[in-house]
Order: structure tokens, then C-alpha cells, then sequence
């Protein structure tokens, strides 16, 4: 096999906590991430929106994907993880609160195992390592 070949079945995803569970979107749909600042709560906005901060001039909403996902526990809840623009639905700036933002890996699509729930579009996929599970979730189901 070529090496481009080899590359092309590879893609790199970017790590991250919440709660106890580590989870992993893929890199090509983060913009930057940041750490947590002073959010405005949105009166009577959807449950899983956090609130609006300023990022560089632009008003990006902060999403709490727990919510999304009914993960328990509230977490340390250090990092925003800001969407690339371009990737999300209607072009809106858009963050994840997570815990803790651990790592790039690059993993080989061929070890990434379908998820185990029918249509779940939230769900890419699960990778099996070192004994524990990360879940690969999809950042355009989650919505502000």
C-alpha cells in the first residue's frame, strides 16, 4: 500500500472529557480552543446553551454537550472547544464546554467500530484502547 493510501485511512481526532467518559471529534471541524471566560446566560434559551461570549469580536454561543448527550455530573468544565464556522449549521460560532481537552490522536478508520445504537446520528463511532472506549460524536448534531 502507498503511503498516501495509508494516509488517506487515517484521521485525526481530538480528544476531550466529560464526566468520567472521554470522547473525540474530529480535528478538521475545530477552530480553536479556549479556556473558559466570563459567559452571558440567555434568558429563556434552549437547556443545553450555556450562554454567549466574545471571541476576537464575535459572539459565539456556548453549548454544554452533557446536556445534549444527558451525561451526569457537572466536571470541572475548564475548555471550550469552538466550532469551525464553515462546518456548522448556518454558519454560526459555535463552542462546547467540556472538562478537559487531553490530546490529537490519529486513529486508523478501520479501528473504529460503528456506533452500537441504531441511527443514533450523534454517535460516529466508538474506538476500543488500552481497555476503555472513546466515543467519537458528531459537533453538527449539537445545535444553538
Amino acid at each position: 500500500m502507498s503511503e498516501a493510501a495509508a494516509r488517506s485511512r487515517t484521521v485525526q481526532l481530538l480528544e476531550f472529557e466529560l464526566g468520567t467518559e472521554t470522547y473525540c471529534v474530529d480535528i478538521a471541524h475545530v477552530a480553536e480552543i479556549v479556556d473558559v471566560n466570563d459567559l452571558t446566560v440567555i434568558p429563556n434559551s434552549a437547556r443545553h446553551v450555556e450562554g454567549v461570549m466574545d471571541l476576537r469580536g464575535k459572539t459565539t454561543t456556548i453549548v454544554d454537550p452533557k446536556v445534549v448527550f444527558g451525561i451526569a455530573g457537572d466536571g470541572n468544565r475548564k475548555r471550550i472547544i469552538v466550532f469551525d464556522q464553515e462546518r456548522t449549521t448556518d454558519g454560526k460560532s459555535i463552542g462546547w464546554i467540556v472538562d478537559e481537552v487531553d490530546q490529537v490522536v490519529e486513529v486508523d478508520e478501520d479501528d473504529v467500530e460503528s456506533s452500537p445504537v441504531d441511527e443514533d446520528e450523534a454517535v460516529r463511532g466508538v474506538i476500543k484502547r488500552d481497555g476503555d472506549f472513546v466515543i467519537w460524536v458528531r459537533p453538527t448534531v449539537v445545535d444553538a
